[in-house]
């Protein structure tokens, strides 16, 4: 039997959002995290950082066990400006192929391994224009309210019930290997660009 792809799903940095680990890795360290660019990843979080993402701390548990890492009490908002170091830019055209696809029928949705400190700014001013990224997707699995992180089968089972799609009508887009292979040993179709690569041609492959 052949299956139309109706449900696409993307991860957040390194595909909808140009990624800078190393800008992430400069402002921990600027806290006072002498050994961020050991504690920290591109694709998925350990420690504290892992759990925060995971949803087994809250942002203030996250601030306070950083805190005491560091041996000086931290804001809120340094840890906010330190997570948000991840983010390079928007590009501009991947927002427009989002909206492009919504407007074609497509269902949208954003998969992501991500944390309260990023999606503070995200539901804000996403777009630099004062839109939120809710504007763009037609819902959002995010793992640390999911409460389980990709490459665990369990999110993805999640994000398909919520979609109430097949994995073979789903093409997933991500630009972790591990996270690619999960979504593909479970059928879905998938695409693992680099971090800020145009893969907006690519996609378009799979859709026609």
């Amino acid at each position: 039997m052949s299956y139309t792809i109706r449900n696409i799903a993307f991860d957040l940095g390194g595909v909808v959002v140009a990624l800078s680990y190393e800008q992430a890795v400069k402002r921990f360290e600027e806290l006072g995290l002498k050994d961020a660019r050991q504690r920290l990843d591109a694709f998925e979080q350990r420690g504290i950082f892992g759990d925060l993402e995971s949803g087994r701390i809250t942002a203030e548990d996250f601030r306070r066990e950083l805190s005491v890492l560091i041996g000086r009490e931290l804001t809120m908002e340094e840890c906010g400006t330190a997570w948000q170091g991840y983010v390079d830019h928007v590009p501009k055209r991947n927002l427009k192929a989002l909206l492009s696809l919504r407007a074609r029928g497509y269902k949208v949705c954003l998969l992501s391994n991500t944390n309260p400190f990023i999606m503070q700014w995200a539901s804000n001013d996403f777009d630099g224009e004062g839109h939120p990224i809710s504007d763009f997707f037609d819902a959002l699995y995010l793992s640390y309210e999911c409460q389980v992180m990709k490459p665990r089968r369990e999110i993805f089972e999640m994000m398909l019930r919520g979609q109430e799609s097949l994995p073979e009508e789903t093409l997933f887009v991500d630009d972790g290997p591990r996270n690619v292979e999960t979504a593909s040993a479970m059928g879905m179709h998938t695409l693992c660009p680099v971090n800020n690569e145009d893969w907006i041609p690519a996609l378009e492959v799979f859709l026609t």
